[in-house]
């Protein structure tokens, strides 16, 4: 996908005025990287394609009547505040421990308007407290294998694992059959021929194994 076609695309898929809080949400993240590496500098001229549609093409994939959505490691606000903007019917937690990026997800949240269903919660994940989400994404988090029993206390049965993991999503996957269970798929990423999104439900440790989700959520 190009950048015009990923242009292309946010008009004719989000409303006007979600498409102009987007080209705000842009804007703010290209002026901060003055001061701070929000993103990769390569990445930053393909911003709608690598960041905006690629974080937009998780909404479609999560539930109607979802309420809760949490974003591990949100960064420069992928895919959470694109979420925010999509999804007004939606409470978003963006958890980010970096200083200046919680900093800067607080501001850009208010600047967009979203400040009243979006919290920033400034500190490593292992710290929060455990609350069951509806939607849990995670861009560019960590591996499966860590991630699902970091992750794991903030999901319910029908909770939907929403999880871009680029070319690896196939052997992240694979590594981690021995000790998880759950209804994984791998979704083609519309961004990127070789990239995709791991899609999950009803997720748990295997038998045996409780021992070790249950240190992940010390």
């Amino acid at each position: 996908m190009t950048e015009d076609e990923a242009r292309a695309w946010v008009g004719e898929h989000v409303s006007r005025e979600t498409a102009e809080g987007l080209e705000r949400l842009v804007a703010l993240v290209l002026d901060e990287m003055a001061r701070q590496n929000l993103i990769s500098a390569a990445s930053a001229d393909h911003i709608w394609t690598r960041h905006i549609v690629d974080s937009a093409q998780l909404v479609a994939l999560a539930p109607d009547g979802a309420g809760t959505w949490i974003d591990l490691g949100s960064g420069a606000g992928f895919p959470g505040l694109v979420v925010a903007l999509m999804r007004p019917d939606l409470h978003v937690t963006l958890v980010e421990s970096r200083r200046k990026r919680i900093d800067f997800l607080a501001a850009t949240a208010d600047a967009l308007g979203v400040a009243d269903r979006v919290t920033v919660a400034g500190q490593r994940l292992e710290l929060i407290e455990s609350a069951p989400q509806d939607v849990i994404s995670a861009r560019a988090f960590a591996p499966l294998e860590r991630l699902l029993p970091l992750a794991h206390r903030f999901s319910r049965p029908d909770t939907v694992w929403l999880l871009p993991k680029g070319r690896s999503a196939a052997s992240e996957l694979e590594a981690v059959t021995g000790s998880w269970q759950g209804g994984f798929r791998i979704v083609p990423s519309m961004t990127d021929p070789e990239a995709a999104i791991i899609v999950a439900t009803n997720v748990g440790p295997r038998s045996g194994r409780r021992g070790q989700s249950q240190k992940g959520r010390r």
